[in-house]
């Protein structure tokens, strides 16, 4: 699997690695700002999980990993998807999203297909709902939602998914796509809504909020994430797209005052402490108004739908930030970036000294 020290890809390993000891976990990631080894350092000696720091453009790399490990199964997190950050930097999200999958995909069909046990195997790509633009204040996104991408993010995404498709249908790659809906629990990179918004709280900064905090989204807890990508990746129909939502459709400005509410009670501050922070800042160009995905074939084909309700979820989740300030501290004074030499540098010296 590919981007494990992530966000959702740490999750998904902490769901999936003690769940099924007969499978060996290979994790590749190239540890950008976004990837951080304390989030799996739990996992890290278990006999069936391996971790290589490598960067999926890198087919040399990748191919070498195809010959040593003889995968067959691929589940690709690996993604540059801050919308802030695509704004700035576009062609970083090009060569990571666009390139990076495109890669994955060919060395995956020319193992797979010399290997004669391609319809054995599995490329799951997970994606993202931005790929469909934005919607007005009624209507869901289907399977079938023509994309219409409207941030330098999305339409990287929306190109890999094109990539991934266009795979099955030229070269017959046992594909997966899944686009979920905005995610949120532990390990979530304080730059995004609900951390940043849980951390500035604790420290009592301002809380930004883009224009008058009316944009809306669907939240879906993270462990319901990786439950459904577990079902999609086991009993899945090829070649199939599954939507995976929350079925929570929150304004941000609404969200942000139920963490904040959330937080002064936990840590016993005057109602309100929290609410005063906000911040209306100006709004993100191209600010995609609502998301909100049907999930009704996911249902259907795999009985997945959500375990915890809103308040369970954001309950976990602020409690998880509270307890983990070195966790945050680490992100903060970007130690966190050392933690590769910390965990693996002997092993690299003895290497290198033959």
């Amino acid at each position: 699997m590919t981007g494990g020290a992530g966000f959702i890809g740490s999750n998904y390993l902490h769901w999936m690695v003690s769940r099924h000891p007969e499978i060996r976990f290979v994790n590749l990631d190239l540890l950008t700002y976004a990837g951080n080894l304390a989030n799996i350092e739990s996992i890290s000696a278990e006999a069936n999980y391996e971790f290589v720091q490598g960067d999926i453009t890198d087919s040399a790399l990748v191919e070498m990993l195809f010959q040593t490990h003889g995968f067959d199964t691929v589940v690709h997190f690996a993604a540059e998807s801050h919308v802030d950050r695509s704004i700035e930097d576009p062609l970083s999200f090009v060569r990571t999203n666009v390139i990076g999958t495109t890669i994955l995909l060919e060395t995956a069909r020319t193992f797979w297909k010399a290997s004669d046990s391609m319809s054995l195997c599995r490329f799951h790509h997970v994606s993202t709902d931005e790929v469909y633009g934005s919607l007005g204040t009624t209507g869901q996104f289907l399977e079938s939602t023509p994309y219409a991408p409207r941030s330098p993010y999305a339409a990287s995404k929306a190109s890999s998914d094109h990539f991934v498709r266009a795979f099955a249908e030229t070269y017959g790659l046992p594909i997966l796509i899944t686009n979920c809906s905005n995610n949120f629990g532990p390990y979530q990179f304080p730059e995004k809504l609900i951390p940043l918004t849980i951390v500035n709280a604790v420290s009592e900064q301002a809380i930004p909020v883009y224009g008058r905090g009316d944009n809306i989204r669907d939240w879906l807890f993270v462990l319901d994430h990786c439950e459904a990508l577990e079902l999609v990746l086991q009993r899945g129909t090829p070649g199939q797209t599954y939507l995976i939502g929350g079925g929570n459709e929150w304004s941000n400005l609404d969200l942000v005052n139920k963490i904040l509410d959330r937080v002064d009670e936990s840590l016993s501050r005057p109602e309100g402490t929290g609410r005063a922070l906000v911040s209306f800042v100006d709004d993100r160009p191209g600010h995609d108004f609502r998301y909100s995905v049907n999930t009704d074939r996911i249902q259907a084909e795999l009985d997945w739908r959500p375990s915890h309700s809103l308040d369970e979820a954001l309950e976990l989740t602020v409690t998880w930030y509270l307890e983990n300030q070195d966790w945050i501290e680490c992100v903060k004074d970007e130690s966190y970036m050392r933690y590769y030499d910390r965990m693996y540098g002997d092993r690299i010296s003895n290497k290198d000294d033959g």
